[in-house]
């Protein structure tokens, strides 16, 4: 049975990995947490993989937040995200693992990219502002994984998710992203009778969603293609693939629909004065459907269930 290493197994994406990896009984799932391994020390991480004879590594440990997380927190997002990447890119080399995969994020891509967008919109224009940092590392990330490809034939991929959500998200008051942040402010406000409800920015804005435990599947479906079929899609200088719906709603939409989730009836008032980032962030997923793979996971349905878990794991919400 081989071995396989899922870094970041406590966050969101790794955790669901991990599921569907034990799920499936196919593997010997191998996890550390952040007190038992600093993926940040070099040498802690060379240490790790000399001792695990690791045979695959699903890199899902990432510093992740929202554009208000973003903004005051540069330089934490650029450096913890480039250590992680480049020490256990690098530690996999070493240790001759042949097989890893790479999670980035849809961020990469220019603020004013063409819609939808495609893989080869990659470093065309300048990225969003607000996530700079944190888009810059991720992008590191893909070329590190494409380099050690082309110099050493390793077989090390990377797919590039739209805005997930879903259990283990973080429901952190400030720090998190949309759609934790929503469930939480709307059930708050709906114990709290609160008249009313401030989302931020214009509500214009469209995104695209994912669920998580779609995303787990595209991950293990992506590792698992044969390296023919994987490079007949790909190719040495564009090696990412995309991972989402293909389809998006306003922010505007996204927020009435959690409210209905949630069942708060009070008012929603905008705050024009807080930033929308990027106009809009469709991904083009027709490299992924080409491979064999798409999304089940409807937002309506999405979002129900993970308020549910929401509602039923309160004690291990970020504070």
């Amino acid at each position: 049975m081989k071995k396989v290493f899922v870094a970041g197994h406590n966050g969101m994406v790794g955790s669901a990995i991990v599921r569907q990896l034990e799920k499936s009984g196919t593997a010997e799932v191998i996890t550390r947490s952040r007190k038992e391994l600093d993926l940040t020390n070099q040498a802690a991480v060379q240490q790790f993989f000399d001792e695990q004879h690791i045979d695959q590594v699903y890199l899902a440990a990432a510093k992740v937040g929202g554009i208000i997380a973003n903004n005051t927190y540069p330089a934490d997002f650029i450096y913890e995200n480039l250590m992680i990447q480049a020490n256990i890119i690098h530690a996999a080399h070493v240790s001759n693992v042949q097989q890893l995969l790479f999670l980035g994020s849809s961020c990469i891509y220019p603020k004013l990219a063409s819609q939808p967008m495609a893989e080869d919109a990659l470093l065309t224009d300048t990225l969003e502002p607000t996530n700079e940092p944190y888009a810059l590392a991720k992008i590191a990330g893909i070329k590190l994984c494409e380099s050690y490809h082309r110099q050493y034939g390793r077989d090390y991929r990377s797919v590039m998710p739209t805005n997930l959500y879903g259990p283990n998200d973080n429901f952190h008051a400030d720090n998190s992203h949309v759609i934790p942040a929503l469930l939480r402010r709307f059930h708050e406000a709906k114990l709290a009778n609160a008249p009313e409800v401030t989302a931020w920015g214009s509500g214009s804005p469209m995104r695209e969603f994912l669920h998580v435990d779609d995303m787990a599947a595209a991950s293990i479906f992506v590792m698992e293609l044969d390296k023919v079929t994987y490079e007949m899609h790909t190719s040495p200088m564009l090696s990412h693939i995309n991972v989402g719906t293909g389809i998006d709603c306003t922010i505007k939409e996204l927020t009435e629909t959690v409210a209905k989730v949630v069942g708060y009836t009070g008012n929603i008032v905008w705050d024009t004065t807080k930033p929308d980032g990027a106009p809009r962030k469709l991904m083009n997923v027709d490299r992924l459907k080409e491979l064999g793979w798409q999304y089940s996971i409807a937002l309506d349905s999405g979002l129900k269930s993970t308020y549910e878990w929401f509602l039923d794991n309160q004690e291990v919400f970020r504070k």
